[in-house]
């Protein structure tokens, strides 16, 4: 990390204003020789003109502002300087180009991230959450992503962490200095935390994923017959055309995917091909992929065919269980209202689908939303607390306190592993590769 590094931090192409980020211990000297002007106030926007070489009209570039943001009190924990220049593509070339003749080098993705992380600005969790906030599309992302980001979740993750350290450290009293006169009840102590805090992982794991799934988003699978309006649907719910519509039965073949926000919550909504014993192999192979998919998915909408209505085939009547909705369309069409737990639509006129989102947003809240406390938001957190549960849980079943120890020290190194604190070189180019240039 001793090189100075620069990066534009706003996206590529003509803007109004750009940013460019540079952190190292040239950052001063880089600001003063490109300004040809003392180093501003800390943390204070000034306005500066920006030389390519002598202060002269004819090496000027731009005329814009400055902020000096001294380490370590900078996002990066180094000496830190943003510039605001205009964003056209020649000036933003020009400072590139000065800048890396100043010596400076070009960062990375997650340069910046990277060095906050390294200067202890951030842990894991706080990177993590940060990647989160800038790829967050919808209201609930963003803030599941922001209360990741202010460390919510890594900050109980250090609590875990610091009390299974103390229970270490009566351990290790006992094994080392045991001729003195310690406190009774030393290592029944130590069992009554190891059960407290492998209780509370527990607890946290018992999530139904929602954490991972509001990140990912919810997989949401269109089911039903040949025929029935299940693309029109899909069509009505985007408010666009992305499915082909034909009442030729088996024209949809494979699954379409499409990107909705439900209310703030984010949904990856799939049309599948109609349920029906086929010859044709391609059409089969559709059906396979739609049963596939929906086995996988964390809910099904049904959709009957009003025409057909109260007669269900037996290949949907199949699918129709807890995670189901069922969409009766055509309602147009109907002679009656149906009475059950359907919500009739018609997709060609638009009725009713303000009633079905309404329902899909429902659903989809309960089986996101996780209140107040810290959520798994990747796999890695998952796995990380299973493997610091399963050593807690050999631990309370050993006797000898020195292999109870050793337990415990494995599982401190898990719950380390997450926020970063240890054993974490496996997954540090994963994460921050995630970033974009600038970040």
């Amino acid at each position: 990390m001793s090189a100075t590094i620069f990066a534009l931090a706003t996206p590529a192409g003509r803007s109004g204003v750009a940013i460019i980020r540079i952190s190292g211990p040239q950052a001063g000297a880089v600001l003063r020789a490109i300004t040809q002007r003392d180093l501003p106030k800390p943390r204070v926007a000034a306005r500066r003109k920006f030389y390519a070489g002598q202060s002269t009209a004819s090496a000027m570039i731009d005329d814009g502002l400055v902020l000096w943001f001294p380490g370590p009190a900078s996002f990066t924990g180094e000496d830190m300087v943003e510039l605001h220049v205009h964003g056209g593509p020649a000036i933003i070339a020009a400072m590139a180009e000065t800048l890396a003749a100043q010596g400076l080098q070009h960062a990375e993705p997650g340069a910046f991230t990277r060095r906050a992380f390294d200067h202890g600005k951030l842990d894991l969790t706080e990177v993590e959450g940060l990647a989160d906030l800038i790829a967050a599309e919808t209201e609930s992302q963003r803030r599941q992503a922001l209360r990741q980001m202010e460390g919510v979740f890594g900050t109980q993750v250090e609590t875990w962490r610091g009390g299974l350290l103390g229970a270490l450290a009566r351990i290790e009293a006992a094994i080392d200095f045991p001729e003195e006169d310690l406190p009774v009840g030393l290592i029944e102590g130590v069992d009554a935390a190891m059960h407290a805090i492998n209780s509370a992982i527990a607890s946290t794991l018992d999530d139904d994923h929602r954490g991972e799934r509001l990140r990912d988003g919810l997989n949401v699978v269109i089911l039903g017959a040949p025929n029935a309006g299940k693309s029109s649907l899909m069509n009505a719910l985007a408010r666009r055309d992305v499915a082909i519509v034909s009442e030729e039965a088996g024209t949809t073949r494979d699954v379409i995917e499409l990107h909705l926000d439900l209310g703030g919550y984010p949904v990856l909504l799939a049309d599948t091909a109609g349920l029906r014993e086929s010859e044709n192999r391609i059409e089969s192979e559709g059906v396979r992929r739609a049963l596939d998919r929906a086995a996988r998915a964390d809910l099904k909408l049904v959709v009957l065919d009003g025409t057909e209505w109260p007669e269900i085939p037996e290949a949907t009547r199949a699918q129709i269980d807890a995670a189901s909705v069922l969409v009766l369309n055509k309602a147009d069409l109907l002679k009656a209202v149906p009475e059950g737990p359907v919500i009739a639509v018609s997709a060609l006129t638009g009725a009713g689908i303000a009633d079905l989102l309404a329902a899909l947003k429902e659903r989809a809240g309960q089986l996101l939303a996780a209140g107040d406390q810290p959520v798994l938001t990747r796999l890695r957190h998952r796995e990380a607390l299973e493997d610091c549960r399963r050593c807690l849980t050999r631990g309370l079943a050993i006797g000898p306190v020195e292999l109870k120890a050793e337990e415990l020290r494995l599982a401190t190194r898990a719950l380390g592993r997450i926020t970063g604190r240890v054993d974490v070189e496996d997954v540090l180019d994963v994460i921050f590769r995630e970033f974009c240039i600038g970040k």
